[in-house]
């Protein structure tokens, strides 16, 4: 067999994924706080980019005029990113192609940066800065240990028992309980339980009544006390609280020594007390939800969508600065770390721009699928799935999932996240079209608010129901989704109504 040299030629396909690519795929997968915090740490790492504060034409025009209308089924949606290029994030979105070209684009900008400064900042020149944030305009509350100190020193009491008192303050619970026992905080302490136990007696009269109490019967006898209508009837009741929890009235009523009337007064008082008295000087501060994308009425009809600036950070390339620091008396290792910061810098701002992109566009897309649920409510709320989001806008399911994460769109109906508007679809019993998922709950929950009280539903009985109503649905996916509302079964809701009616005579 003969042997000798041979050339061919093999063409292959293959994915690259590039730092470039993985950095764009992770900005669409952040949330609106985790972008913000991404971008600041970009912008103390990398001295060539430069916060945009002009609110100009820096990154996009988010919030101004409208000049793309898209329009599907007669229905009309506006977005508001104008002038920008229509390429949304995704994965097969060519990134090889833009690695030239971005290449092509940084020696025109390198050489042409010497003379253009026009990406500079101009300056804050707007008085948003100086707001300060939520937080910082809280008022600052007092807390339960220094109001509390501050009564134990107003109090009369000696130095030593002044020391107790300060030792049973800390050890309250963030109910407001005594927990550790009398005996373990005496010895401890050195004193005689004696002395702690009559401290205690003086620190339960202070304010909010019911604080250190050892357990629950205690806080309502003290707040009762406090009150004035800790009478021996009411103790009765306080000692007997399971009866209570039962429903066992008539047991009680002949503990007490009431009539029924008597002894429903007496409950309706021990249900307007606290039973966690410290839980007031809770100081925690709920997280608001800010939307990334806001959808309103537009004036000549459809709806206006467009991105929320209150989440899109705005940053920009500093070209005269790195013309200053790219220039040819500069070293090779300077040019080498400005090249690459140069290319760190344009390459976030462009993935930031095509973030913003395809959120809107996925929001568009998502608002004229559900357009029947803006306009009429839950009970039109279609089944969707991604596959239907992602042939609409031409992008990858996986897409599809990172833009709806941890994103909310804030509508004319209130603040939801972009994956609430996916549910699967239940057939119609006349073969018609699918009812979502969401909105079988949503009428579930009305059967049962508008059930009577001697009515009560059972899950056979809603499916028959939701089967007049079209929608064929099984008895196992009722029992789901009533299970998910966390409504009780038909048994318990026939028990409790039964309770409440139950009339104490």
């Amino acid at each position: 067999m003969a042997i000798g040299p041979r050339l061919d030629l093999r063409q292959t396909q293959s994915l690259v994924m590039t730092p470039q690519l993985q950095q764009a795929i992770r900005l669409l997968q952040l949330s609106a706080v985790e972008l913000v915090e991404y971008v600041d740490q970009e912008l103390e790492a990398n001295p060539l980019l430069d916060r945009d504060d002009s609110g100009g034409d820096g990154t996009l025009k988010e919030a101004m005029g409208n000049e793309d209308d898209r329009s599907e089924d007669g229905m009309s949606v506006v977005d508001s990113v104008d002038n920008q290029s229509d390429a949304p994030m995704d994965i097969d979105a060519g990134f090889t192609e833009n690695d030239a070209a971005f290449d092509t684009h940084a020696d025109a900008l390198g050489s042409s940066a010497g003379s253009d400064s026009s990406g500079m900042t101009s300056g804050g020149g707007s008085f948003d800065e100086m707001r300060p944030d939520l937080e910082q305009t809280l008022s600052e509350a007092q807390d339960l240990r220094s109001y509390l100190e501050e009564q134990l020193n107003l109090s009369v009491m000696a130095g030593g028992d002044r020391l107790i008192g300060r030792a049973l303050i800390d050890c309250i619970d963030e109910s407001g309980y005594v927990v550790g026992g009398l005996d373990l905080l005496a010895d401890q302490l050195g004193a005689d339980v004696q002395a702690v136990t009559k401290v205690l007696e003086v620190l339960q009269t202070f304010d909010p009544p019911g604080i250190f109490a050892r357990d629950l019967k205690e806080c309502l006898a003290l707040q009762l006390q406090d009150r004035n209508r800790y009478d021996p009837a009411m103790a009765a009741l306080v000692e007997n609280l399971e009866l209570l929890a039962n429903h066992d009235f008539e047991k009680l009523k002949s503990i007490c020594g009431v009539d029924g009337e008597d002894l429903t007064e007496m409950v309706a008082e021990i249900r307007a007390l606290d039973p966690k008295p410290a839980l007031k000087f809770e100081r925690s501060v709920s997280q608001t939800v800010v939307p990334d994308v806001i959808m309103s009425p537009a004036p000549e009809g459809g709806w206006r969508v467009e991105l929320s600036s209150d989440t899109l950070p705005r940053v920009l390339v500093n070209n005269q600065y790195y013309a200053e620091l790219n220039s040819p008396t500069a070293d090779k290792a300077q040019k080498t770390f400005v090249a690459e910061r140069f290319q760190s810098a344009t390459w976030l701002v462009r993935a930031l721009e095509q973030r913003a992109t395809t959120i809107l566009k996925v929001s568009i897309a998502l608002v004229q699928k559900q357009d029947a649920f803006f306009r009429k409510g839950i009970a039109h709320l279609r089944p969707l799935v991604l596959r239907d989001i992602a042939e609409a806008t031409e992008l990858h399911e996986s897409t599809i999932s990172r833009v709806t994460t941890n994103k909310f769109i804030a509508t004319p109906r209130g603040i939801y996240e972009l994956k609430y508007f996916f549910s699967h679809g239940l057939s119609q019993a006349g073969g018609g079209e699918a009812t979502s998922a969401e909105s079988v709950r949503h009428r579930i929950k009305q059967l049962v608010d508008e059930e009577a009280s001697d009515a009560v539903l059972s899950d056979d009985q809603i499916v028959e129901l939701l089967k007049a109503e079209g929608i064929a649905v099984a008895r196992r996916t009722v029992a789901k989704y009533r299970e998910s509302l966390k409504i009780p079964s038909s048994v318990q809701r026939r028990r409790q109504k039964a309770r409440n009616l139950s009339v104490i005579s």
